[in-house]
């Protein structure tokens, strides 16, 4: 087992890696050792930064493979967040780096909403809705990739985290205004968090982490959702705009599958309730089904489907890019 493959995600928590072997028989053995780093990958003017990721990247691969007895790394898959609008710098340079470093012969960069799906479904037809602090659709029926929103939480990501949270902090500053709408249960979880309802903007609009800390009030809309009709609404519509989302994405033909993953689900019944109604309404050739593993699974599958030759996804550009490093 001396021929590898380095899995990577890359997203806004930091750096997870995995290191695999590839056998005689061409087939992936899967992982045999994880690395963790929790510095995120800086963006700047080229977008994503090829050199921080691989000042990160290189140790931690020598690191393993010399725990692990894997003696060449031949393919790398990176998932990132960001990858389709911030990632010309790393396919420019990446490849070129981890040939010259590494060895490396085939490297493939893909947008982790692309990971998440690959983690979720595998290499089957459908849609997957990666629900967090933003969301994001991705769905393919193998011959290309389709997404839908992960606009951000200024101009999209509707029915995400940060969506459900504020719209929850709206009902809470309705009903200390008096204004119809209002939702006392909410404006009480609100200050206890947050403090006097006065000073909520003071608390959300100068922090950096603006999509988080709305995004930390979701899970108070979920607790009030079995007794007040406006925290329940709340989520109604956020489920709503997750089933508008795989809608667009999902493959119209055959009985493609769909999944939802991300933190947003640990909110349980409250949401996905709803939303299985409302898949079940706008998809009634799908089915709904449970997400196998996370975007980290999702990059090692890449990976072993590549070192194994049995790779069937479609390439693109911007949301699963494949590229083979000449030799020399």
């Amino acid at each position: 087992m001396s021929t590898g493959f380095l899995a990577v995600d890359s997203g806004g928590s930091g750096l997870r890696v995995v290191v695999g072997a590839v056998g005689d028989s061409g087939r992936g053995h899967g992982p045999l050792g994880r690395r963790v780093s929790r510095e995120p990958v800086r963006t700047g003017a080229r977008g994503i930064d090829p050199e921080h990721l691989l000042g990160q990247l290189l140790p931690m691969a020598r690191a393993l493979t010399a725990e692990s007895g894997v003696t060449r790394i031949d393919t790398v898959v990176v998932g990132a967040a960001g990858l389709a609008t911030l990632g010309d710098a790393l396919r420019a340079e990446l490849p070129g780096a981890l040939a010259r470093e590494l060895g490396v012969r085939t490297v493939a960069l893909a947008a982790d909403a692309v990971t998440a799906y690959v983690g979720a479904l595998g290499p089957r037809a459908g849609a997957v809705v990666a629900a967090g602090t933003g969301l994001i659709a991705v769905g393919t029926d193998l011959t290309r990739w389709r997404r839908a929103d992960g606009w951000g939480h200024l101009l999209g990501d509707c029915g995400g985290g940060a969506w459900i949270g504020r719209a929850g902090l709206e009902a809470a500053l309705r009903a200390h205004d008096g204004r119809e709408g209002g939702s006392a249960p909410l404006l009480a979880r609100a200050e206890e968090r947050f403090g006097p309802a006065a000073g909520l903007p003071g608390q959300v609009y100068p922090r950096t982490d603006r999509p988080a800390v709305l995004a930390s009030f979701a899970p108070e809309v979920a607790a009030c959702a079995a007794t007040d009709p406006v925290a329940a609404e709340i989520l109604g519509a956020a489920a709503r705009h997750l089933a508008d989302s795989a809608a667009a994405v999902c493959p119209a033909a055959g009985e493609p599958l769909v999944a939802v993953t991300g933190g947003l689900t640990r909110l349980g019944d409250p949401l996905l309730v709803p939303l299985g109604d409302e898949l079940a309404k706008r998809l009634p050739q799908a089915r709904w089904t449970a997400a196998e593993g996370d975007p980290l699974d999702g990059s090692v599958r890449v990976a072993t489907d590549l070192a194994s030759d049995s790779f069937t996804l479609p390439s693109d550009d911007r949301m699963l890019w494949v590229t083979t490093v000449p030799d020399g």
